[in-house]
């Protein structure tokens, strides 16, 4: 068989014919998928739930009670008090609380105030600010700190927390 210009001129044309219908062919359909869009937290209820937490921490801590404190914190829970190391561990945020309820003079009375909280309902993290006021209602001290809480069980717990005072004994 002898090529012609005309037998060439055909094969070019369907070489492209073929190039373009197969790149031009409909698109499979797409896969169906079925995601799920999460809720968005309802943090008004979250910021009322968290502060239900520190006012009863504060209460704890005011009265002195290592127990009720400890009970707010996970087994490994992190802690990272003002001029002290971090500490992993209930028993290692134990001696350290313990040693800050010790040095705070008798008859203060500390409260915590939830300012913001962030995250998508199982684990939240908290803004605040703490107050110490003396036997006479007189602010002492201050301070802020952030929480983060994970809901075990149904019920949030403290697994980190940072705190520290504004300003320093003068």
């Amino acid at each position: 068989m002898k090529n012609t210009p005309f037998t060439l001129l055909l094969a070019v044309v369907a070489s492209t014919s073929v190039c373009v219908t197969g790149c031009n062919a409909p698109a499979q359909k797409a896969e169906t998928t079925t995601e799920q869009v999460a809720a968005k937290p309802d943090t008004a209820t979250i910021k009322t739930e968290i502060q239900a937490i520190e006012t009863e921490w504060a209460s704890a801590t005011t009265a002195r009670d290592i127990d009720k404190v400890m009970a707010l914190y996970a087994d490994d829970a992190v802690e990272m008090a003002d001029d002290e190391p971090m500490c992993v561990g209930k028993a290692a945020i134990r001696q350290v609380l313990l040693k800050s309820m010790k040095a705070r003079k008798a008859g203060t009375t500390v409260s915590y105030e939830t300012m913001d909280v962030y995250g998508d309902g199982n684990v939240v993290t908290e803004v605040g600010k703490t107050t110490i006021k003396d036997t006479a209602g007189n602010v002492v001290s201050t301070g802020k700190y952030m929480g983060i809480f994970e809901k075990r069980d149904g019920k949030f717990i403290c697994i980190r927390d940072i705190n520290n005072e504004d300003q320093k004994d003068k």
